[in-house]
């Protein structure tokens, strides 16, 4: 059966509260498994929220950037984004999250990453390196109609040195490609070896390269290498040794 891009219909609610805690003391949030948040948007007055951080992670999951999740601060439900994440760069600890308030009949413009699939018979069966060009695409679509990733099926790439740009993808009804139609998600390109020169057994008296000097730098005074052979004596005749 083939995998949908589309994400199932159900709602996503994820309990949120209200902040005051600012700066250095979010440190003791953080200790106490919350993380800080905030949520904003076009006519949306930015808020301060706390969340579970392992309710969080179980939300992420599910909706990963491009699902709509319905934060529950108070009585309301607020249809949201995830927007952006801040991590810990030594432990990957989710230090902050923005959350994109929007409206579910208005359409807006997010960023929805690709999925490769199929099999490529260049790659499979010609030796060739599929290169991914373009991890994520621009998407204009009502918030409810954002795909969870696009597919980008490889099958039609049968020859070193194909590509598969945007128009050549699938057309949807529910959202629009804003990148350009000529813009390269994936290519087919040949496998490169590291070139390997043979060493050669050398039996000729090995070069003597004279390093000229820079302009102003001193040469400290080294001894002279002689270049030159002394004369061996020449070996008698026969006919003079015998004489």
């Amino acid at each position: 059966m083939k995998k949908s891009a589309k994400m199932s219909e159900e709602k996503i609610i994820l309990e949120v509260k209200s902040r005051t805690i600012l700066g250095k003391k979010l440190k003791k949030l953080r200790r106490e498994g919350s993380i800080p948040a905030n949520i904003f948007g076009t006519g949306f007055t930015s808020t301060s929220i706390s969340v579970s951080s392992p309710d969080f992670s179980k939300t992420y999951k599910k909706v990963k950037r491009t699902g709509i999740v319905y934060l529950k601060l108070e009585k309301d439900e607020i249809p949201t984004l995830i927007k952006s994440i801040q991590r810990h760069p030594v432990n990957s600890q989710i230090l902050h999250v923005d959350f994109r308030k929007v409206d579910l009949s208005v359409k807006i413009t997010t960023e929805v990453p690709i999925q490769v699939v199929g099999v490529s018979e260049a790659v499979a069966q010609k030796g060739g390196v599929l290169l991914t060009l373009s991890e994520r695409l621009s998407v204009e679509a009502l918030p409810q109609d954002i795909p969870q990733y696009i597919e980008v099926d490889i099958s039609s790439l049968k020859e070193i040195g194909q590509e598969i740009k945007v128009k050549d993808l699938k057309v949807s009804e529910k959202y629009n490609i804003k990148n350009e139609a000529d813009k390269t998600v994936v290519s087919v390109t040949a496998h490169k070896e590291e070139s390997v020169i043979a060493e050669t057994t050398a039996t000729a008296t090995p070069e003597v390269i004279t390093a000229k000097p820079e302009e102003g730098a001193e040469v400290a005074a080294t001894p002279e290498v002689a270049t030159e052979k002394k004369a061996e004596p020449v070996a008698k005749s026969e006919k003079e040794i015998k004489k």
